[in-house]
Formats: C-alpha cells, sequence, structure tokens
C-alpha cells in the first residue's frame, strides 16, 4: 500500500524570532566585538523586548476577536487594519525585530546586532510578501487602499 507523503512541517515565525535570539547570544558569547552598551544601561534592553511582546499578545487578541488567523500561509477570513495596524501593516514581526533590538541592548555588544537586519530580511522574503498577496487576493481594493495608507514596517 502506499501511504502518503508526510508534509512538511512549516517554522512559524516564533521559531525564527527563537533561533535569531540564540544566535545572537551566541554572537555575543563567541565573538562579542565592541561593547556599545555597558551596565547598568543595558538593562534599558527590557523595554524594548517588552514592547515586542506586548505588541505580539495585543495583535493575537485583535485577530482572535475578528475570528481570523494568525498563522502564516492561512487564508484571512478578516482584515485587520486598527490598533497597531493604523502604522505598521506587519506589527508581530516589527515587535519580533524590536524585541530583537531589546535583546541586543541587553547584551550590550556589537556582533548581536547583524542578526536583526537579517532577521527582518529573512521574515520580508519568507512570510511577509506571501501573506501580502494573499491578502490582495482576499479583500482586493479594500487591502490595496490599506496598503497604500500604511507602510509595511513602520
Amino acid at each position: 500500500m502506499n501511504e502518503p507523503a508526510a508534509s512538511p512541517r512549516k517554522i512559524y515565525p516564533p521559531i525564527y524570532l527563537l533561533l535569531a535570539s540564540l544566535l545572537m547570544i551566541g554572537l555575543h558569547k563567541i565573538a562579542p566585538g565592541r561593547q556599545l552598551v555597558d551596565w547598568p544601561e543595558r538593562y534599558w534592553g527590557i523595554v524594548p523586548m517588552g514592547i515586542g511582546v506586548w505588541i505580539a499578545i495585543l495583535v493575537n487578541a485583535m485577530f482572535r476577536r475578528a475570528g481570523t488567523t494568525i498563522k502564516p500561509f492561512q487564508e484571512s477570513s478578516a482584515l485587520v487594519i486598527s490598533g497597531p495596524f493604523r502604522f505598521s501593516r506587519n506589527p508581530i514581526y516589527l515587535g519580533m525585530a524590536v524585541f530583537l533590538v531589546g535583546l541586543g541592548m541587553l547584551l550590550g555588544s556589537l556582533t548581536p546586532f547583524v542578526v536583526v537586519p537579517a532577521f527582518v530580511l529573512l521574515i520580508d522574503r519568507r512570510f511577509i510578501r506571501a501573506e501580502e498577496a494573499m491578502l490582495a487576493r482576499a479583500f482586493g481594493a479594500e487591502y490595496e487602499q490599506y496598503r497604500q495608507r500604511v507602510r509595511r514596517w513602520m
């Protein structure tokens, strides 16, 4: 008997965030480079990290209230454009990037910061472009008007 082939597991953005965080910590430990932020100022990194987490929690609740999915590559049933979506078409991804900047501040050295633009580029190519194409197909002119008003990141 032929069994259906197993579908490849999708790696969702929080896993990329975790991997980026671990890479930043590893770079800090192995090759920190120049120290950019000293103690106790490094503790200020907790603020953007908290903001990033807060944005994710807020947007998750907004999606739940709207009855639409938060999972990438799944068809959205509602176009959410209020709250943080008034400033960014991708507030969760922006929050993840802000979290990583905060982590870099907390670590304090130079090399972890190289991960942040790489993470942003990866998320843009792997998720955002496909999600925006899906939203354009699903919501047409309404999404196009929103896209014209609000920037992708900020």
